[in-house]
């Protein structure tokens, strides 16, 4: 019996297969366009992406959560007057200034808009959040 490993996403519309995470972070024809949050849960929020042959692909943060490995707040500030609201709008894909444990889920779609730039940027640690 021949084991094969899955595909790491899979367009349901046309059907076309991207083996690795890099492969599909590294895909011209994807564009990230969305954020999902889910507060009780941040792993369990959805990060949106366009495909060219026009499909929507949603996949969980937790997928991508491996890609930072900077500081992580322990307190949410959403509804506080330093909050910009940036998790309640899907389409802003902005990083944070607030000191929110949400923070760093900004700071991973920074990271996957600059993925394939920078042979360098595989895994980031964010400077730039202060305590």
């Amino acid at each position: 019996m021949n084991k094969t490993t899955p595909a790491f996403k899979k367009c349901g519309p046309c059907g076309f297969k991207w083996d690795t995470l890099d492969a599909f972070l590294g895909d011209p024809n994807i564009e990230i366009v969305g954020y999902q949050v889910h507060f009780e849960e941040l792993t369990l929020g959805v990060f949106l992406f366009n495909h060219s042959c026009k499909a929507t692909l949603a996949i969980k943060v937790d997928e991508f959560k491996h890609l930072y490995n900077g500081p992580v707040f322990e307190q949410r500030m959403t509804g506080e007057e330093q909050c910009p609201g940036y998790c309640l709008r899907e389409d802003e894909l902005g990083p944070c200034p607030a000191h929110c444990e949400c923070a760093y889920i900004r700071e991973i779609i920074q990271r996957i808009q600059r993925f394939g730039r920078s042979k360098d940027l595989r895994y980031i640690t964010c400077n730039c959040i202060s305590f």
